[in-house]
């Protein structure tokens, strides 16, 4: 099925000893793309992955640290954490926020403590989450002499793209793409009538809308796109967009061409198990 709504799936905690965030998750070829909900003054504490993540604010408020820079962001910035770097994201006191959370599939959603070893084996979040109900979590080894994490040169790593999502509509289309090495993020604003830009060029994309009303063409599937809704394109499909309602809002995620051709040299058991059993880059 090519269409979803977040609240119409399962919801998890994704690394519960080392965070409050619980998301549903949709799983694609190449990459996560999840809905984390925290509430609020609760978050993760310091822990990094060998995955690049994406994140962009959609409700309330984040304190935001990637590497030593931390900052605090609401709906409209999005913030770019490259693999191993070290990170954290607590919803604000002001209360509870939701933001898209993105990851390829090199390597599990489960996160690994600041000072802990990337295992040879990663965990998936059902086992994770029945490792940390029975205990089992409480005595794994920190070796902070064997941590792969990055906390010093660290670039910039946030985007404020849009102080509100109140604010009106632009004058013209527009689309800002961020390209990290694994993952290409795209927010676009398109008016009434416009064949709405779909980036990609064929890879897998993801499409999550913010406002609006989107006329929506996946292969034999068709569809009225409204906020809320996320669309899974797979690699290949062809998917063709049209603004339907004065102007909407929206965001996309495809892999890079680097991400692609990391995944395809698996073979097909390995990229089944590159989650589970994968081995760090």
């Amino acid at each position: 099925m090519p269409f979803y709504r977040f609240e119409n799936l399962a919801s998890n905690y994704l690394t519960p000893h080392l965070s409050t965030g619980k998301a549903p998750v949709i799983e694609g070829d190449y990459l996560y793309f999840c809905l984390l909900h925290k509430v609020a003054g609760t978050g993760s504490e310091l822990h990094y992955h060998p995955n690049e993540l994406l994140a962009f604010q959609v409700t309330g408020k984040s304190n935001i640290v990637v590497g030593r820079d931390r900052r605090i962001i609401g709906p409209g910035t999005f913030v770019h954490v490259p693999a191993f770097a070290r990170h954290s994201i607590k919803a604000t006191e002001d209360g509870n926020c939701q933001y898209l959370y993105i990851k390829d599939k090199t390597w599990t959603v489960v996160g690994l403590a600041e000072q802990e070893a990337v295992p040879e084996r990663a965990m998936t979040v059902a086992e994770v989450n029945r490792k940390y109900t029975t205990g089992e979590l409480k005595d794994r080894r920190l070796d902070a002499d064997r941590s792969r994490v990055v906390v010093e040169g660290l670039p910039d790593c946030y985007y404020p793209l849009i102080d509100s999502f109140a604010r009106p509509r632009s004058s013209a289309e527009r689309t800002c793409t961020i390209a990290g090495e694994r993952l290409v993020f795209g927010f676009s604003e398109a008016h009434r009538g416009d064949p709405a830009p779909a980036p990609g060029g064929g890879r897998e994309l993801f499409l999550y809308v913010l406002a609006g009303e989107i006329d929506c063409r996946l292969d034999g599937d068709q569809k009225r796109l409204v906020a809320g809704d996320v669309v899974h394109a797979p690699r290949g499909a062809a998917c063709r967009l049209r603004t339907v309602s004065d102007f909407a809002r929206y965001v996309t995620v495809c892999p890079t061409p680097y991400l692609e051709q990391r995944i395809e040299k698996m073979s097909p058991a390995e990229r089944e198990q590159a989650r589970i059993h994968g081995s760090a880059p």
